[in-house]
């Protein structure tokens, strides 16, 4: 390690050429974007008729030393018009340059670095604020959703503040994360889920305590030329979130932003009545040869009532937010400063998501020499949940399953409990009730800040360092009163309430140092360099208590209940220590190259295996600089790129390299025994990638076209290995395994009318090939849930993507009998476990986004779509729903009306036939097409002229409405073909069991800026 320090040391300073030799008058200065006050990074500034030149840094800083007065420097750039200034008496120079073609004059971040996107020589894809600021999204994850190609967003339920799945080019990984690295103002924030509690597969989303306002930027770093950078946490992708910051040369602007509208589901499950389900029980009874009468289905007085559950326990709920924010600053010192409020009413009764947020960042530059700045985010949310998706006693999976023979209220309007004598044949539980009395209330507090100092040693070479942390504290505070399911049915908690109160507390600790150098030689060589070290320190601390017999409803808390007797507590730490460097080329801005490393060492692996290497390398060459290519005057750039490099993942939980012991009992007695094998060369997994690309802009800009095409393998896959019971031990974690995704990326930008009336449209398309090249031994590994007939609902199995289904293949049903034929794949003439077999998987062939904006006199309409195609959903729902009999004790979906009735009927759906289950089986019956194509957002706005306003002193005002989720085109028969109930999983995707489906919003909005 120490050979690595000196090597990278040594060739950071072989690149300072006579530095301390210089003569002469020194100039600095800062270039920055005329359009918007964005600092310019690699703006080449020359002084004429010389060899002497650097390039601006990351913030648009430069040093440069000049001859005399009567000096000249050109600054130029592709994409920017380039300029010439007479250096005068002056030591402080700032400029402002006009874009010439805005796509490639953008800035990007590239990691710890920013550079324009000409520059660029990877992957990445650019998702800025204007492309969501309409769309009310509670999360800057759900911003990404069909915007950018090769990124996959799943949005798990319509649950406010609830989880998302989000895959860059795919899934890698078997047993650790998928989710990708995501980095915040330089911070590696917490992912996925915060509360300790899931709810039937469901999960809260830790960026909805986010302000989505805030942002400025969204990069998501897809190749490894790109995220290399990031190392042993890179191979699932990085997203950096950069938020807003002050502008120079620019007054103190206020800007209120006002939004309010409705919310309700997008689709309800379409079931049956009373009188339809009745009809159906009796058929199913008398077909098995019992009498309906005697189990009480008797026609007129069973139906008698008719409850829509559905409507009972949904609701249209109510959006609001409120933001106010300041912007401002000069050539030394440039602030932002924000205030927001949110609150969703969920659409299912009592579930409610409220977050306050506060962002303050402050800019300031000493002297030339000297900056420093800080940034704060703090955030407070509650969040009242309720009960979803697969769980028993969940609120919409029991009001779907419920039977409309009963009310939730008695004749005194009183709701019924699962107890109550009139309750009698009741499913356990009142899904009303069940919504409305228990108390899941989660309190999350995040503080997310940073400082830093930057120094300019000698001219161009600057040292920047930076603290920062990240600090949740979640408190869940639930209780279910004796008149719900687990409070009072259940008798393993005394049937007198149940109480849960969980408090835990995530904090990650950094410190990052970075020295750059940018300079330029012989006027068309130049050179940006980077040289890191970051240290970073994570620590996870949880406590929980549960209490149970309760005096009564009346008391809620712990300290009431009668027993406390289960609990735990628990504390982690884990670190990650990290050198990376990063040197960019490029000659004559035609051919560039670019060469990264970082070298990682991580708490999670043994001495073994806790270092580890991460390089790559990636060239471009612009052709449209080239002579040849002069005669194509339409084409403005074109640039063809490949990378090549190794990324790995190292969120497999920690310690599992270690050989653990854990408490045991024995004949009444407690102690200790071992709990799991030590395996010392425990490692992260690693991922091979291969891009190729290319990106082409046409027509002064108004078409622009990026094109990648990527072959990722990943290896060393954390797997449960199984060794022989014999050793005591089942298996024993080791990296076992491979996964590759191959895939296509196009992304297309038209300005198609530029005029009075601009019309733009933005196109993205993704095709990304996942399989299982190698497992630990050629048997197939089942997931998801547990079938009937089958064994499980998933499978993982060489040769087969991750996401596969595994079940019966259904043909038909014989019209003779109405029963269900199955294949027989093993030829035994019986229909068992061993004829299950692969029967379609969750992963799309296509998915992208497509955005049509137009604009004409201060009106703006734009509208969003967002597909997938080619992916398999299994309506896991309709095992219970359209159960051919089977259990008489749920409602069934409208489709069982097309069910077998006598012989000689064609249909799809068996007889239904009580307490028999063969024609219940999980078979590609319940697997249906979950393709769709969805109107995402439609919004329309009118900016008043400014001769209205101008006398109210106001800069702009804007008027606005919009809607999300409006239309959703599928052949899927589920409420929702894109939502998931296990949120998050990688080998049980697609899978639809009972899950809330999204939600529709309309809004309307006001923006003013004065």
């Amino acid at each position: 390690m120490r050979n690595y320090y000196v090597f990278v040391c040594g060739a950071l300073l072989a690149l300072l050429p006579g530095l301390l030799l210089a003569q002469g008058q020194r100039i600095s200065g800062r270039v920055t974007s005329a359009q918007d006050g964005q600092a310019l990074p690699g703006v080449n500034i020359v002084v004429r008729g010389t060899t002497n030149g650097v390039s601006t840094d990351a913030n648009g800083n430069y040093s440069i030393t000049v001859p005399g007065a009567s000096a000249v420097l050109l600054l130029s750039s592709i994409g920017l018009t380039a300029q010439e200034i007479t250096v005068g008496n002056r030591t402080v120079i700032n400029v402002q340059m006009q874009e010439a073609l805005n796509e490639l004059a953008q800035v990007v971040v590239t990691g710890y670095n920013t550079a324009q996107r000409k520059d660029i020589t990877g992957s990445i894809a650019s998702i800025t604020p204007d492309k969501f600021k309409d769309i009310p999204v509670a999360s800057f994850d759900q911003a990404l959703q069909g915007q950018a190609a090769g990124v996959q967003v799943s949005q798990s339920s319509g649950t406010p503040g609830g989880g998302l799945t989000v895959r860059v080019r795919g899934n890698t990984s078997i047993s650790a994360s998928n989710r990708p690295l995501f980095i915040v103002d330089g911070v590696p924030v917490e992912d996925g889920a915060l509360s300790a509690r899931e709810f039937g597969g469901q999960n809260d989303n830790a960026f909805a305590m986010f302000n989505p306002n805030d942002i400025e930027s969204i990069q998501v770093l897809k190749d490894a030329s790109a995220k290399a950078i990031y190392g042993s946490r890179a191979a699932n992708g990085v997203v950096l979130v950069t938020t807003k910051r002050g502008k120079s040369n620019q007054k103190t602007t206020f800007t209120a932003d006002v939004q309010r509208g409705m919310t309700d589901v997008t689709r309800r499950p379409d079931l049956l009545n009373s009188t339809e389900l009745l009809e159906l029980q009796r058929e199913a009874v008398t077909n098995a040869g019992l009498d309906p009468d005697k189990l009480g289905l008797i026609k007129g007085v069973t139906d008698g009532i008719n409850t829509d559950w559905i409507d009972a326990v949904l609701r249209k709920g109510i959006y609001q937010q409120y933001q106010l924010s300041a912007q401002g600053g000069n050539d030394r010192t440039q602030f932002y400063i924000s205030g927001n409020m949110r609150d969703e009413e969920g659409v299912q009764l009592n579930n409610r998501f409220t977050r306050y947020t506060g962002q303050v960042r402050l800019d300031h530059k000493v002297n030339s020499k000297i900056s420093f700045g800080t940034n704060l985010t703090l955030s407070r949310a509650t969040n009242h949940r309720v009960k979803g998706d697969n769980f028993l006693d969940g609120v919409y999976s029991g009001a779907i399953k419920s039977l409309p023979y009963y009310s939730p209220y008695d004749e005194q309007g009183q709701l019924y409990g699962p107890s109550s004598p009139n309750y009698a044949g009741f499913p356990n539980f009142n899904p009303v009730g069940q919504a409305v009395l228990p108390r899941f209330v989660t309190y999350t507090d995040k503080l997310l800040g940073g400082l830093y100092a930057e120094y300019e040693i000698i001219p161009n070479l600057r040292f920047r360092s930076k603290v920062s942390i990240d600090y949740n504290n979640i408190t869940e505070d639930n209780f279910e009163p004796r008149s719900t399911a687990i409070g009072g049915f259940l008798e393993s908690v005394g049937r007198q309430g149940y109480g849960v109160f969980i408090n835990s507390a995530l904090s990650t600790f950094i410190n990052t140092n970075t020295l750059t150098y940018n300079f330029q030689k012989e006027e068309k060589h130049h050179f940006n360099t980077l040289l890191g070290f970051e240290v970073l320190k994570r620590t996870e601390r949880s406590g929980n208590v549960s209490g149970r017999l309760f005096p009564s409803d009346d008391f809620t808390y712990i300290t009431s209940a009668g027993i406390v007797d289960q609990g735990s507590s628990s504390l982690v730490n884990s670190g990650l220590i990290s050198t990376f460097g990063e040197v960019r080329y490029d000659y004559d801005e035609k051919y560039l190259a670019t060469i990264t490393a970082r070298y990682d060492g991580s708490s999670r692996f043994g001495q073994d295996r806790r270092f580890g290497l991460f390089p790559s390398a990636s060239v471009a060459w612009r052709l449209s600089g080239e002579e040849f290519m002069q005669p194509f005057r339409f084409l403005n750039d074109l640039k063809i790129r490949a990378s090549y490099g190794f990324t790995g993942n190292e969120r497999i939980g920690d310690f599992q390299f270690l050989g653990t012991w854990a408490s045991v009992t024995y004949s009444g007695s407690t102690g200790v025994g071992p709990a799991a094998l030590a395996n010392p060369a425990l490692q992260w997994e690693r991922t091979r990638e291969a891009n190729i690309g290319l990106d082409a802009s046409l027509y002064n800009g108004r078409f622009n076209v990026t094109f990648d095409a990527y072959d990722n393998l990943t290896d060393k896959l954390l797997f449960a290995q199984p060794i022989p019971q014999t050793t005591g031990f089942a298996s024993v974690q080791g990296n076992i395994g491979k996964v590759s995704n191959r895939g296509l990326e196009l992304t297309i930008n038209t300005v198609n009318i530029d005029g009075p009336i601009r019309w733009v449209t933005d196109l993205n398309l993704s095709r990304n090939i996942n399989k299982v090249v190698e497992l630990a031994s050629t048997e197939p590994v089942f997931r998801g849930y547990t079938a009937d007939g089958v064994g499980s609902t998933n499978v993982i199995l060489a040769g087969q993507p991750l996401g596969t289904f595994w079940g019966l293949k259904f043909l038909g049903v014989d019209p003779a009998t109405g029963n269900a034929i199955y294949d027989d794949k093993n030829g035994d003439g019986r229909i068992t476990t061993d004829d299950a077999q692969v029967i379609g998987n969750a992963q799309p062939k296509l998915f992208g986004g497509l955005t049509n904006k137009v604009s004409w006199k201060g009106i703006d309409v734009s509208a969003f779509l967002q597909f997938s195609y080619g992916n398999s959903t299994l309506n896991y729902s309709n095992a219970t729903l359209l159960n051919s009999g089977a259990d008489i004790q749920n409602n069934q979906t409208r489709k069982a009306l097309q069910r077998w009735r006598k012989e000689g009927d064609i249909t799809s759906v068996p007889k239904y036939v009580f307490q028999n289950s063969y024609n219940n089986y999980l078979s590609s019956r319940f697997l249906e097409d979950g393709s769709y194509l969805r109107l995402k957002n439609v919004s329309i706005g009118y900016n008043l002229d400014k001769k209205w306003i101008s006398r109210f002193k106001l800069a702009n005002v804007r008027v606005y409405a919009s809607a999300t989720n409006l239309l959703t085109f599928t052949r899927y028969s589920g409420a929702d073909p894109e939502v998931s109930t296990l949120d998050g999983s990688t080998t049980a995707q697609g899978i639809d069991f009972f899950t809330l489906p999204q939600i529709k919003t309309v809004i309307g909005g006001l923006t003013i800026n004065f």
